[in-house]
């Protein structure tokens, strides 16, 4: 039996990456929370809003890339990134006027907000697609790796090497940031106490003197700072592919959900719950059980529940049991 180098594997295929995925889904279902608890509906361009302003920031990134302009060893998109946000808010706040405020101002039920966010869905999935096309589009420059797993190895004697990229320390770095500053921004600052109370009681908010068009300006720029950030987090681990992240509205709803729609606290922990769920069923857990079972005991195949090819759908089933038997999510956010 050999504990160290399980642990090893374990954190290098399970916690690591799930880890970093789950600070991705974190601040993409923080997105979506914010926008329910204020706006009180479910937004389903999150996930092309997240593809829009990744691209925006990949096209920033290319011009200062052409530009020789380099942070090296950070990637560059941290420089690029405030034009993401600033043109995702710039959008996003555009939208709300010309679509979204004619519903809110009709006071239709929410239902109806959503199937027209769907629309706007598929506008911006067409736009980010005909912009930048359909393919792989890799931006991610810097340093590689924050450790090696030769480095590793070398460093610790043992037979297995952690190895760490940079991009997924990056991301728990901005992830906590940017959850902090979010945190401090709504407690401690009037505009995010309005919308506090705005998201609270919207009538005694209105009596109190709140200027609903500020806070629904300001919630709106909000989101897109949170889905740029989490788009490009999420292409720099991994790639941009616009379809990729229309399919990470399923896990990062499932976050928010699980976490309890309306709940900040809850969009954090359901993303985490979300991700290592995804990554822990689809890894084959057979190399940790070699070091962990006497030579003797042989695990019988990969000992892997399902194929990486089916990770969504473990979002998917994690959405179903939570709205069957506990649809407030953890935290008691809205169920409607």
């Amino acid at each position: 039996m050999d504990p160290l180098n399980a642990l090893v594997v374990l954190a290098n295929f399970v916690i690591v990456p799930a880890v970093a995925y789950g600070s991705q889904l974190a601040l993409g279902a923080l997105g979506v929370t914010l926008l329910f608890a204020v706006l009180r509906f479910a937004n389903m361009a999150h996930g092309d809003t997240m593809a829009f302003g990744t691209m925006v920031t990949i096209f920033a990134t290319w011009g200062l890339q052409a530009a020789g302009v380099s942070i090296a060893p950070l990637p560059t998109a941290l420089l690029a990134l405030p034009v993401g946000i600033a043109v995702t808010a710039a959008l996003l706040y555009a939208t709300d006027h010309m679509v979204y405020r004619f519903y809110r101002r009709h006071k239709v039920p929410s239902v109806i907000l959503l199937i027209v966010s769907t629309g706007v869905m598929f506008v911006m999935n067409g736009l980010v697609r005909f912009l930048i096309g359909p393919g792989d589009q890799r931006f991610a420059d810097g340093a590689r790796f924050l450790i090696t797993a030769r480095e590793f190895e070398t460093m610790t004697g043992l037979d297995e090497g952690l190895a760490i990229r940079s991009t997924q320390a990056l991301t728990v770095v901005v992830a906590v940031v940017v959850v902090a500053w979010l945190f401090w921004f709504l407690n401690h600052t009037r505009t995010g106490k309005s919308m506090r109370a705005f998201s609270d009681n919207e009538d005694l908010a209105l009596l109190s003197g709140i200027n609903p068009e500020r806070v629904v300006a300001v919630t709106w720029i909000l989101v897109g700072a949170l889905a740029t950030i989490a788009g490009v987090l999420y292409g720099l681990d991994k790639s941009f592919m616009p379809f990729t992240y229309f399919q990470l509205l399923l896990p990062i709803f499932a976050a928010a959900i699980v976490g309890g729609l309306g709940s900040p606290v809850g969009a954090i922990a359901g993303g985490f719950v979300v991700a290592f769920s995804e990554v822990g069923v689809t890894y084959a857990f057979r190399k940790v059980a070699d070091y962990l079972l006497p030579g003797n005991l042989e695990p019988p195949g990969l000992m892997q529940i399902l194929a990486t090819d089916y990770k969504f759908a473990v979002s998917f089933v994690i959405l179903v049991i939570v709205l069957l038997f506990r649809p407030t999510g953890l935290f008691g956010g809205r169920a409607t």
